[in-house]
């Protein structure tokens, strides 16, 4: 079936709603990993048992009842051109890992995109809800529905007592790894990021980039998830990672308060500078786009900026990425016509505005 509804716009459905905290907390995830039993985890699979879990997995969805996958969509890997895979990846929808498998590897991707399941990712099943703002239990309530409902088609590779297995010792137990995505400008410009992250690690906490592990943190955009999965219920892992966002939300607000108090002038001379340089650049590169991006933001949860909107700069933050880049353009480019391409489509993008 056809990608291209879910590449037509940068932002998905569910973005566009307004979320609690979303002018710091961008978006809320749950992952779920699970194994179905008596099949070779995918890391030690032959091509023969991955094509079968595929098959087992097809078969199972095409079963649902009325109502349960409502215009949900089930894309393959090896339908898709390298950038268009690149773009789901830009969009958050599958893995890097996923994207990498050329054969047997399969997406199902809901209406508004914020349920997939990822068939034949580093584990046979890769269940992911996101959802809009500080909102885990929302993404919790919408993942344990899609499990239970695929466990009640299929038998899970589970242990009285381990939990549900998987490929990496790191996902064994409750399988589930949460997430949300926050902005924490201003807590980075005093300073106090530096002391803060570090502490988030002694909670059984990772801090990540935008694209998860490996990655960069680019425009002081930070993926705080668990880290073990083993030992505590699902419930108790949501409370603390929820009990640490909740202060460094209070912490942001405060350090943005500080800023304003005692750096009005510096911090608005910051924030439309970087308007100034998005909006009449003719080069720019990624990082420098998402550093500006961010100070944008900055300006606009500021009260500084009104004509541009929280939804547009998540859209840029999206567009200006090299799969986006090159839909636009329509080519392939090198990374120097990608910074002319990104600042043509920011300048264009905010004259809209």
């Amino acid at each position: 079936m056809s990608v291209e509804r879910f590449l037509a716009h940068a932002l998905s459905p569910w973005m566009k709603v307004a979320g609690t905290d979303d002018d710091i907390v961008l978006s809320s995830r749950i992952r779920l990993a699970r194994n179905i039993q008596d099949y070779s985890f995918p890391l030690l699979a032959s091509e023969e048992e991955a094509a079968a879990v595929v098959k087992h997995v097809q078969e199972v969805f095409q079963t649902s009842e009325e109502g349960t996958l409502t215009g949900a969509q089930i894309i393959a890997m090896d339908e898709l051109e390298a950038n268009e895979k690149r773009m789901l990846v830009e969009k958050h929808l599958i893995s890097p890992h996923l994207a990498e498998r050329s054969h047997h590897g399969l997406v199902l991707l809901s209406a508004d995109e914020s349920l997939s399941v990822m068939v034949n990712e580093e584990d046979h099943l890769r269940i992911q809800c996101m959802s809009p703002g500080f909102s885990l239990e929302q993404s919790f309530q919408a993942a344990n529905a899609m499990d239970d409902w695929l466990e009640s088609h299929m038998t899970y590779a589970f242990d009285e007592q381990y939990g549900y297995l998987t490929s990496c010792p790191t996902n064994v137990g409750t399988g589930l790894r949460a997430s949300v995505m926050v902005h924490l400008p201003a807590l980075a410009m005093t300073q106090h990021l530096q002391q803060i992250l570090p502490a988030i690690n002694r909670f059984g906490l990772v801090v990540r980039g935008i694209y998860g592990e490996g990655s960069e943190a680019l425009g002081n955009l930070f993926q705080i998830s668990n880290q073990l999965t083993l030992g505590k219920t699902e419930s108790d892992m949501i409370t603390d990672l929820q009990g640490v966002v909740k202060q460094l939300i209070k912490q942001e607000r405060e350090a943005r308060e500080a800023l304003w108090q005692h750096s009005q002038l510096k911090l608005s001379d910051r924030v439309m500078r970087s308007l100034g340089i998005l909006t009449h650049s003719y080069m720019i590169d990624s990082k420098e786009a998402t550093r500006r991006l961010s100070d944008v933001r900055l300006g606009v949860s500021l009260g500084l900026i009104d004509r541009i909107s929280l939804d547009m700069l998540n859209e840029l933050v999206i567009l200006t990425q090299p799969g986006f880049l090159q839909q636009y353009a329509q080519m392939v480019l090198t990374p120097e016509q990608r910074d002319e391409k990104r600042a043509t489509l920011i300048r264009e993008r905010l004259k809209l505005s």
